[in-house]
């Protein structure tokens, strides 16, 4: 006598299972050893599968995998800046965003090296994931150039240059907290405790007046 006919929402769940069973091996992978150790075998192997079975839920192999932790990263990134869209202070908004890229990083830094770095050679994210990544981060940039733009401007910098020297200023905190004392927290240790300083460093850099650094003064910030 025939099996009966499993119904097809079954069916999706134990393959949506099955993907997320096969990304949090992947992922727990990339956290003991670097973004870049992704190992098939290895994957295969905690989830109780045969390596080329993994085929059958990521054709494109490897690359596949790394991009849906890829698009993953962007998502959970998303749902920690998506609270700061509402927030008006340009300040206020800046020291938010640099807490919660800290945040990102600090929580899931498996995906934060995918997502921020480039660990993995001749990894590219495929034009859904980057169409993703693009539009979370153009929303930040947006908003923030929006409530920055009308206050007065003493810095030199252009709107689009202060942002990207944001960026450079957060990221680099970050990644220097990953790579001395990662099992800290926002506000710890030699260089998460500069997270907290963030927008008041680049409020006073931006306001400050020309000529008249905090350097020439014997002040610090």
């Amino acid at each position: 006598m025939s099996q009966p006919t499993q119904p097809p929402g079954r069916r999706q769940r134990a393959r949506q299972a099955t993907i997320a069973a096969i990304l949090d091996a992947a992922r727990a992978q990339m956290r003991a050893e670097g973004a870049a150790a992704l190992n098939l075998n290895e994957v295969a192997r905690q989830v109780g599968m045969r390596p080329p079975s993994l085929y059958e839920y990521f054709p494109g192999g490897k690359h596949a995998i790394y991009d849906a932790l890829f698009q993953l990263g962007y998502r959970e990134y998303g749902a920690l800046m998506e609270p700061l869209m509402s927030i008006e202070d340009p300040w206020e908004v800046q020291q938010a965003a640099a807490e919660a890229y800290f945040t990102f990083a600090v929580t899931h830094p498996e995906l934060y090296q995918l997502c921020f770095e480039r660990p993995v050679p001749g990894f590219v994210p495929s034009d859904a994931s980057l169409e993703l990544s693009f539009g979370i981060l153009n929303q930040g940039r947006a908003h923030f150039e929006g409530v920055l733009a009308p206050l007065a401007n003493t810095s030199g910098l252009t709107v689009q240059q202060y942002f990207s020297f944001s960026i450079a200023l957060t990221h680099g905190i970050t990644a220097l907290h990953l790579a001395n004392e990662p099992q800290l927290s926002l506000g710890q240790g030699r260089f998460g405790s500069l997270v907290p300083l963030v927008g008041t460093m680049l409020r006073r850099m931006w306001a400050a007046e020309p000529g008249n650094s905090a350097s020439s003064e014997g002040t610090t910030l």
